[in-house]
């Protein structure tokens, strides 16, 4: 291997990733693996994150399945320690669950506003929180959040999430101030509009979503495979200097 592609090489590192089991989470998974990554997979749906154990498995990878529930931060301990006796640690850690009720401000309710900056805001800080020690022991570590088009922007039916994907700019900065000096690289990834589980919805609008796609610069709305690249770049030695960052992986629709 070249001194250069080894920069990108995430052989000997182990990553967690939430979300695991369909859309972004479950594409960032695969990439890592591919990568050299060993992968600890959560998720709710056990059968679905069976589904992403056996593809990084074909292609022989190396992963775990640790279905979980993430709403009860409480029990994170259990979920670290889990996820340490199956790897015995966690250099990584990738925050791609989340939710997105769609819902106006007059339907918002206290559950889901509540739900929503939970599983979306919170849960990435006290789940990362966790993994910080090993990480600060070892002097490397890497934290990857997933913000949004609504961190800077504000879509309509988005103010419940987009309170949270603003939130998560603010606490992925907060994070790299606070962990940083400690050899952790703490950053998110921003996606425009791509197909998954979540954005249905929109996709399910085909007049939408070729106004969304004309609106970026590219001129297509993006691929999962578009997000295999800056997954590794940011979770590799490649990105040793970068923390605090927001990298808007959107085709150019916030350059227009």
């Amino acid at each position: 291997m070249s001194q250069a592609l080894e920069h990108f090489s995430l052989s000997g590192k182990t990553a967690l990733v939430t979300g695991a089991s369909s859309g972004i989470g479950q594409a960032q998974s695969l990439a890592l693996a591919k990568a050299g990554a060993s992968v600890v997979l959560v998720g709710r749906r056990e059968a679905a994150l069976d589904e992403t154990l056996a593809a990084i498995d074909a292609s022989k990878g190396r992963a775990f399945a640790l279905p979980f529930d993430l709403d009860d931060r409480t029990t994170f301990d259990i979920l670290s320690a889990e996820a340490l006796k199956c790897t015995g640690q966690v250099d990584i850690v990738v925050n791609a669950a989340g939710v997105n009720y769609r819902e106006a401000a007059a339907d918002i309710s206290i559950e889901s506003w509540d739900k929503t900056l939970n599983l979306n805001l919170s849960v990435p800080f006290f789940l990362a929180r966790e993994f910080i020690p090993g990480m600060q022991q070892r002097g490397w570590g890497r934290i990857i959040n997933i913000a949004s088009l609504q961190t800077e922007r504000a879509f309509t039916n988005g103010m419940a999430y987009g309170a949270s994907k603003g939130g998560i700019g603010q606490v992925t900065r907060a994070m790299a101030e606070s962990w940083s000096s400690g050899g952790i690289s703490c950053n998110a990834i921003a996606p425009g509009f791509f197909p998954t589980g979540l954005t249905a919805p929109v996709f399910e609008q085909p007049d939408l979503t070729d106004k969304l796609a004309a609106q970026t610069a590219i001129g297509r709305n993006g691929e999962l495979a578009d997000l295999d690249g800056v997954t590794v770049f940011l979770a590799s030695p490649a990105s040793n200097y970068i923390t605090g960052q927001i990298l808007y992986v959107d085709g150019g629709f916030t350059a227009k």
